[in-house]
């Protein structure tokens, strides 16, 4: 039976986040879920860099099933976390089971994969306290308040947990994070 792993995302998540990994670990072999506030169909956005523009646009993007509600996951039953960006970590940081679940998995000592704005949870949670990591630039003063290094960098691993700025960087935060899983999570 496959290792599953778990993705925690919600409405305005960046498509590209969820559904890369997602795909990418699926194709790795391992058992991916989406857990969400509650079960029903997501709707994610598309962020785009556009010439002229300060920071990032926002355009409708795709639309995913959760498989499971946060109340209903066991996190027990999951190898590792991976915690998407866009908006939606802005607002599922106040949800107290998904905060159980977080903290569940950094006790102990699972792998977890953040990217762009998904440290947000870690750090609503003090799990950012003393490490190393990337997150979309726009952060770097929240990830340095929540006590963390916090570096410029396509990917940057601490241990178990494997962080990365964007979208651009998902051949290097997928890559490491494969690595990572191999080692403390293997397939067979």
């Amino acid at each position: 039976m496959a290792a599953k792993i778990l993705i925690v995302t919600g409405d305005a998540a960046e498509s590209l986040e969820v559904l890369y990994p997602y795909q990418r670990l699926r194709e790795e072999g391992y058992d991916v879920h989406v857990a969400a506030p509650a079960r029903k169909t997501l709707r994610f956005v598309v962020h785009d860099f556009e010439p002229g523009f300060d920071t990032y646009t926002e355009k409708p993007g795709y639309t995913w099933p959760a498989d499971l509600a946060f109340a209903e996951v066991d996190p027990g039953q999951y190898a590792a976390l991976v915690v998407p960006g866009g908006r939606a970590p802005e607002y599922l940081r106040n949800d107290p089971e998904l905060r159980k679940i977080l903290k569940a998995f950094f006790d102990a000592d699972k792998p977890v994969a953040q990217i762009c704005h998904g440290p947000l949870l870690t750090a609503a949670i003090g799990g950012l306290n003393g490490r190393r990591l990337t997150a979309y630039p726009a952060l770097e003063l929240d990830m340095q308040a929540a006590g963390a290094t916090y570096r410029d960098a396509e990917v940057v691993v601490d241990g178990m947990l494997v962080s990365s700025r964007a979208w651009p960087d998902h051949a290097s935060w997928m890559r490491e994070f494969i690595n990572v899983l191999r080692a403390k999570a293997p397939l067979s």
